[in-house]
Formats: structure tokens, C-alpha cells, sequence
């Protein structure tokens, strides 16, 4: 996206009708991190969200540049492709791919189930650059827009006991922000360090927790950083690899 200031997320809150590709949700990158820009005044952040089954094809993932990541081996369960998000010139910048159950909005609320999932999301490592017309600055990502993804796909997915729609669009308003200012301050107290295996190489996550399950978000240092949630799935016994063959993913 070229912009002067960084933007958020755009993308689709969890009640909302799919995209029209079925692969790509144009027009959407991670925020910059704290060093690279503010939000362009007036807006507001917006929650990640699902893609139907039926509308995910491996088309988006193919399209991009860098390797996409999901969880090693040792998870022998059900994995499934979710969305990308593309620059305004079609070029792919970060994905997701998820692990375990297919979540839901209401999750436990609607079924009485506990859901055991976790979504791992790649975020394409660009510096900030001037774009190609001169006309103002290509986002740069971080670890933070990890973060950021992270945080906000988690929310999508949660929906607190005993609310109504109304409130609840009020209530991920509220938690959209609060993830976007976690996000943007890393070191801060409500992130803990976790060492968790990228490719077989220890790396360092920043690591949260809330009652509606888990984030954490690093940098391997292969050309991506990457972000995580889930819910039921303990993240202390995960591990990360670059994904040799999509095929493997539903």
C-alpha cells in the first residue's frame, strides 16, 4: 500500500460477508510499527476475519514471494489455508494458515465444545521504501504487525458469554484498539518472552494471554515475521516450519 502514514488492517469483521476473491482481500497490509508512522488520522483499526472454506483456494499463496509458515511436524492434525492480504498492487504481504478446529465467532458459546486451534500468520519482511512513483513511502513491517495480525484474528474469533450483537461490535471496537497498542509496545509488561523452534532453530516470541486464548509474534530472520493465536492448543509445545507443499493444507 503506498501511503504517507500507515494504515491498518483492512479487513472484514467476523459478521461480515466474504471477500470477492475468493483467495485475496486487496488492498490491506499490516500497520508499520511504532518507529515507521502513525495511523492516518481518523481511522480506526478493524479486526481480521475468517474466510469461508469454500472460498479459499491456494491461488493468494502461490502468488507470493517469500515461504509461507505453519506449525512442524509434530502437529499431526487437520490443516487448512485461510486468506492473504495483498497491496493495492496486488502484491501478497501476509497470510494465514490454521492448525486443529475450524474456529468460530462464538466458538464454545454456540456449540458447548471447546474449540483446540492455532492460526500461524506470515508477514513478509519489507523495510520502509519510497514507492516506485515517488509519490509517498511503502509500509514497512515489523515483528508488530505480526503482533498486530495476531491480536486482531484472535479477537474475530471471540465473543464473550451473554452478549448481544450490538454490544459485542462495541466490545471488539474496544479490544481492536487495546490489541493495536499491545502490539505497538513489545516490551511492555502484558508481553512475556517464549523460545519456540522456527525451521528447528530456537527462536524468541513476545507472548500474551487473555481469557479468549493466546498471541505471540517474532522475527526468524527468513525474510518473514511471524504471528500466532489459538485457543485450547498450549502454545509452550509448538514449533514452526517453512511449508514445502501447500497440497498438505486443505
Amino acid at each position: 500500500m503506498e501511503t504517507t502514514s500507515s494504515s491498518l488492517v483492512g479487513a472484514q469483521t467476523a459478521d461480515a460477508p466474504a471477500a470477492a476473491d475468493p483467495a485475496q482481500e486487496p488492498h490491506t497490509s499490516p500497520h508499520t510499527s511504532p518507529h515507521t508512522g502513525d495511523r492516518a488520522e481518523g481511522q480506526q483499526p478493524e479486526a481480521a476475519a475468517p474466510v469461508p472454506a469454500a472460498r479459499r483456494t491456494a491461488d493468494g499463496f502461490l502468488a507470493a514471494d517469500f515461504p509461507w509458515y505453519g506449525l512442524d511436524e509434530a502437529f499431526t492434525g487437520r490443516r487448512w489455508l485461510m486468506q492473504v492480504g495483498t497491496a493495492a498492487d496486488g502484491t501478497v504481504e501476509h497470510g494465514s494458515t490454521g492448525h486443529g478446529d475450524e474456529p468460530s465467532a462464538r466458538g464454545e458459546i454456540a456449540t458447548g465444545e471447546k474449540e483446540r486451534f492455532a492460526v500461524v500468520i506470515t508477514v513478509a519482511s519489507n523495510p520502509l521504501r519510497r514507492s516506485g512513483d515517488g509519490t509517498g513511502v511503502l509500509e514497512a513491517t515489523s515483528v508488530s504487525s505480526a503482533a498486530w495480525l495476531a491480536g486482531s484474528g484472535l479477537l474475530a474469533y471471540s465473543w464473550p458469554g451473554q452478549m448481544d450483537h450490538t454490544l459485542r461490535d462495541d466490545w471488539l471496537d474496544q479490544q481492536t484498539e487495546a490489541a493495536w497498542e499491545l502490539a505497538d509496545n513489545l516490551a511492555g509488561e502484558d508481553w512475556s518472552t517464549l523460545s519456540l523452534p522456527v525451521d528447528g532453530e530456537p527462536t524468541t516470541f513476545h507472548y500474551r494471554e487473555s481469557e479468549f486464548g493466546w498471541v505471540l509474534a517474532g522475527s526468524p530472520g527468513s525474510g518473514v515475521h511471524l504471528g500466532a493465536y489459538g485457543r485450547g492448543m498450549s502454545a509452550y509445545g509448538l514449533g514452526f516450519s517453512a511449508i514445502s507443499d501447500l497440497g498438505t493444507y486443505e
